[in-house]
């Protein structure tokens, strides 16, 4: 029997379907030694070498297991994510286990798949020490830092802070974005626009005032707005210029770990961390209904965007089979990764095309397969054909004035039928379809009329708080941090109440200022962009097997140490509470405002002495309703929970009885009584009759309340909205209207 030895459970479930009879498949979970909790753990004297423990008593069982797995198999394969991360993790695993450390006995592969774990098999190789000393150097790295600074943020400004080499770095991003919007002074413009018509044609079109005499013209305030209104009233309108062109929109290529975390951060409304989670998930394999085991995306931590010619061959003739002909390039799309991307693995696609992601919606977790769906289209959009526009500029003479519109429309939509790259509105329209209007036509000399002429006063606006997505894509421009390390920091900056969540937005919080201001004056590198991002540079070099790791960590370490020494005689540094209006209602002391991972909240002055706090958010009054408790007789109370609004008993907590609150949808086709919205035990919305268990009827979009005249199974609404039309719920049927 040969073994196979990976990280998780849910890669061991897949690898092993795979290998089949003659293998046994086991998992590590994880790493299965590390650095200890409770003392630095590197021996600084001695080329700062780890000392890694076997620390929990889960960690030894598993090592206990994976021994006597050894002891009986004839041969071992190390088969842990390829990467740094996992190339460390076999380096441990061949350590604890005393596997002989010349063997070829390590294994890689970018997609789980029959073809890729079974050629991975018949090539394996040794662990590879540059990758081993390029993760051992970062770990060393990030526990020096936070062994040493930490305690001395907790002494000069309060208990429990931490100092990270990446983390403070990008605290430092958002703090200094905050400054910059706090100092930044608004400046006021005007903007003159006229909504036009060529006479016996349509459509309408709006043109803005850009030029005085032929040269850039910004209005700054009413006096010069006036000016201008009096200068054009009663002019006419003439048009000048008249500039045609074709252009073309490029598809982007197949995500990279960060780019897809920007996107689903965007589109799907996931935080960066869920983002992580439910990608290693599609990874690693998930249960299908009536396929098993199945892993679907190829490995999720990567800075490539190269994609194989086998993957380019099969989304060409896939595009071409459910798309046609013109929907492909004469050539493939090729794209370029950056000058810093490792490369050592593809972009992010999925493994096999023939799995739809409709083929999956109602065998997956909601978040899975909106995450799926995104992978698989941007990759197959990809490779697809240009977008073409037919543009149009005019420029509109009015006296001395010149004013310009813009406009253009779809020729071929390409990429587009696959993969929209632009963000919707709540109009349901992208930014380039707002940004760009169509143009009635027009040829240089037409004279136009003029239906209205509107001016506005506005201000120009301070930059943009950052929100995960775009902190996500500085780091990555910056070269902060890995990608796949992103979700990470993130997670630490609002554990430690360095950030919190404004909506979308990002901000730090008083303690994130005070600390961020506290390492930039006396450790000014942890928290300097352009060091942190050079050091990244200094690990790659390790990995490449150009530098010696304990080098590179001695460079850094005894520097910040002399800098330790130096902010030890600092003051110390109190961190300011923003006052309320507000009382305590059980000491009588005021309240203040404290920041917390979920945003502000009340807390008492008086503290310790008085711990109580109180959330800013109003809370809902429980409505009493005319529905009696079936079980108590008690009034029920209507309610509103994660799902949304619930009936509880009043007599809670002696009676505990809730019931939901259902809206009919339609009439069931089968029974006649209401078909009620649901939601399921995993977060999912469906429609069921009110009458189940005697009647099973189901959807998983809104049902119509009408049966196909095809094939007589339920109509339902596409996608859950009446305004996009009705198909039928038979997968197999054409029906639509």
């Amino acid at each position: 029997m040969k073994l196979v030895i990976v990280e998780s459970p849910a890669k061991a479930k897949t690898i092993a379907k795979y290998l089949g009879k003659g293998y046994e498949v086991e998992a590590s979970k994880g790493h299965i030694m590390d650095l200890p909790e409770k003392t630095m753990g590197v021996d600084v004297a001695n080329n700062y070498k780890p000392e890694y423990k076997i620390k929990t008593k889960e960690q030894k069982e598993t090592v206990k297991r994976l021994q006597s797995k050894v002891e009986n198999a004839e041969q071992v394969f190390l088969a842990t994510d390829p990467d740094r991360e996992g190339e460390a993790i076999s380096w441990h695993l061949q350590t604890a286990l005393k596997l002989d450390p010349n063997a070829k006995n390590r294994i890689m592969f970018n997609e789980i798949s029959n073809r890729a774990v079974n050629e991975a098999i018949k090539n394996p190789s040794n662990i590879n020490m540059d990758l081993v000393n390029a993760q051992q150097a970062r770990r060393v790295l990030d526990r020096l830092v936070g062994y040493t600074l930490s305690p001395v943020l907790c002494k000069k400004i309060r208990n429990k802070l931490s100092a990270g080499r990446v983390q403070s770095a990008a605290l430092k991003i958002i703090v200094d974005r905050e400054k910059e919007i706090k100092a930044f002074v608004p400046e006021e413009y005007w903007t003159v626009t006229a909504n036009l018509e060529k006479p016996s044609n349509k459509p309408t079109f709006k043109a803005t005032l850009s030029e005085c005499n032929g040269k850039k013209f910004k209005i700054t305030s009413k006096e010069q707005c006036d000016t201008v209104l009096s200068d054009i009233d009663g002019k006419p309108y003439k048009v000048s210029n008249v500039k045609k062109s074709v252009t073309y929109g490029r598809p982007q290529p197949p995500f990279t770990t960060s780019t897809m975390q920007q996107d689903a951060v965007n589109k799907l409304k996931m935080s960066s961390s869920q983002v992580m989670q439910t990608a290693q998930q599609l990874y690693e394999g998930v249960d299908i209904p009536g396929q098993g085991h199945l892993a679907l995306v190829t490995y999720i931590r990567t800075d490539s965007v190269r994609i194989s010619d086998d993957a380019v061959k099969s989304a060409r003739e896939y595009i071409k089979a459910h798309y046609g002909e013109k929907y492909i390039p004469s050539t493939p799309n090729v794209y370029s990764s950056k000058k810093q991307a490792q490369d050592a693995h593809e972009a992010i696609r999925p493994i096999n095309l023939d799995i739809t992601p409709d083929s999956l919606k109602d065998k997956l977790q909601r978040s899975q397969y909106q995450l799926y769906k995104l992978i698989y289209n941007r990759f197959l959009a990809s490779q697809a054909s240009r977008a073409v526009y037919d543009s149009v500029s005019v420029e509109v003479g009015c006296d001395k004035y010149t004013f310009t519109a813009s406009g253009k429309t779809v020729v071929f939509d390409g990429y587009l039928a696959i993969y929209s790259t632009e963000e919707k509105s709540k109009k349901g329209k992208s930014n380039d379809e707002e940004t760009n209007t169509v143009l009635p036509p027009l040829e240089e000399g037409d004279l136009l009329k003029l239906l209205e002429l509107t001016h506005e006063q506005k201000f120009t606006k301070a930059p943009a708080r950052y929100t995960e997505a775009s902190l996500i894509k500085a780091m990555e421009e910056l070269g902060i941090g890995r990608p796949s390390t992103f979700a990470t920091i993130m997670s630490t900056l609002y554990k430690r109440e360095y950030m919190a969540k404004d909506n979308k937005s990002l901000a730090p919080t008083e303690l994130g200022i005070t600390v961020t201001d506290y390492l930039d004056q006396h450790f000014h590198d942890i928290v300097d962009v352009d060091f942190t991002a050079g050091m990244e540079d200094k690990l790659d070099s390790i990995e490449e097997g150009k530098a010696v790791w304990y080098e590179i960590v001695d460079q850094f370490y005894k520097p910040m140490c002399d800098e330790v020494k130096k902010a030890s005689k600092s003051e110390r540094v109190v961190v300011q509470d923003e006052p309320s209006d507000e009382v305590c209602e059980k000491c009588g002391s005021p309240m203040v405002y404290k920041t917390g991972p979920y945003g502000k909240y009340l807390a008492c002055s008086n503290y310790p002495n008085c711990s109580n706090r109180r959330s800013l958010k109003q809370k809902v009054v429980p409505k009493q309703t005319d529905i009696l408790c079936e079980k108590c007789g008690s009034p029920m109370l209507e309610r509103e929970g994660k799902y949304g609004k619930y009936l509880a008993c009043s007599n809670y907590p002696k009676c505990k009885n809730i019931k939901s609150i259902t809206e009919s949808v339609c009439k069931c086709p089968q029974c006649g009584k209401d078909v009620v919205k649901k939601v399921s035990r995993t977060g999912k919305v469906f429609y069921g009759c009110s009458g189940y268990p005697e009647c099973n009827f189901v959807t998983w979009d809104m049902p119509t309340g009408e049966l196909c005249p095809k094939c007589n199974q339920p109509l339902v609404y596409r996608n859950s909205d009446k305004e996009k039309g009705v198909i039928c719920s038979n997968k197999k049927c054409d029906f639509t209207k």
